[in-house]
């Protein structure tokens, strides 16, 4: 009985993916450190931190339960807590709602007007596992989801949200639909035969590269476009200039003809261009 409840955290952890969270987590803290033009309350950060977990979480539960059967059929997802059986719909629904009550909590320890905006990221967590099914616009609604967390950080501790963060969400927004473009990649053959729909399934792998290149383009122009309306100095500008570097440095190492590192392209040099450019984006407001 104790080792089963023992392997609860581990399997609810491998469903999230937790490891994941350094791809939006970092900007969440860059929206906040730009609001404020310096440090947040240590309070303002422990909460933003545990509503980006919850949120997170919930995002990644209710994907995992309304795709459970899409992943049963695809040999790369079929491991997966749910195809496999090693968590129960019921738990991952239990999962969802504590999940949810983590992310309302921390919400009301913030500024009002996220008290207000919360339903926004929710109804789209349920919203997003759907588009795939009739849309190849899904990679944008993602991009989208999590362009909202910069945004999100920077209302709750500013209580607004001025130009300047929906610049730098939608910087996220064009990153992450760019990087899940390749991402798409893993499954392109597995979308058409089950009818989903993608860009490379739709439109042809070379048009994903062409895509993720020029999202990814778009990036680098909303940073500057957020940094030229805020009192950023010199290490923002480096901050930008690194993930420019580090973007090309990921579409080096894959191509249409070549995805052998395409694992490396998507997990590991994503979450190196979140901290990095987290850290200069601390050290400008720091110095």
């Amino acid at each position: 009985m104790t080792e089963a409840l023992a392997r609860y955290p581990r399997l609810f952890a491998s469903l999230v993916k937790v490891e994941h969270t350094v791809f939006a987590l970092p900007f969440a803290y860059i929206g906040a450190f730009l609001a404020v033009d310096g440090v947040p309350s240590a309070a303002d950060l422990l909460w933003i931190t545990v509503a980006m977990i919850g949120a997170r979480s919930l995002a990644m539960a209710l994907n995992r339960l309304i795709d459970a059967s899409i992943d049963a059929r695809n040999p790369r997802t079929a491991s997966r807590e749910l195809p496999r059986g090693a968590l129960r719909p019921w738990h991952v629904v239990a999962f969802a709602a504590a999940s949810l009550a983590v992310f309302l909590i921390a919400v009301y320890q913030l500024a009002p007007i996220v008290r207000w905006l919360w339903p926004i990221p929710v109804v789209a967590f349920v919203a997003y596992p759907y588009l795939k099914r009739w849309s190849w616009t899904s990679h944008l609604a993602l991009g989208a989801i999590d362009g909202l967390a910069p945004i999100g950080a920077w209302a709750a501790v500013a209580n607004e949200i001025p130009w300047e963060a929906w610049a730098l969400g939608g910087a996220v927004a064009a990153w992450v639909a760019g990087f899940d473009l390749l991402y798409a990649l893993f499954d392109v053959e597995v979308d058409r035969a089950q009818g989903l729909h993608s860009v490379p399934a739709r439109f042809g792998e070379a048009a994903a590269f062409t895509g993720a290149r020029a999202l990814h383009a778009l990036t680098v122009v909303l940073l500057v476009a957020a940094g030229l309306g805020l009192p950023v100095g010199a290490l923002y500008w480096l901050g930008v200039a690194a993930v420019a570097i580090l973007l090309a440095y990921e579409h080096s190492l894959v191509s249409p003809s070549d995805r052998r590192r395409l694992d490396t392209a998507f997990f590991t040099m994503n979450g190196v261009i979140s901290i990095t450019f987290f850290l200069f984006v601390l050290g400008d407001v720091l110095l």
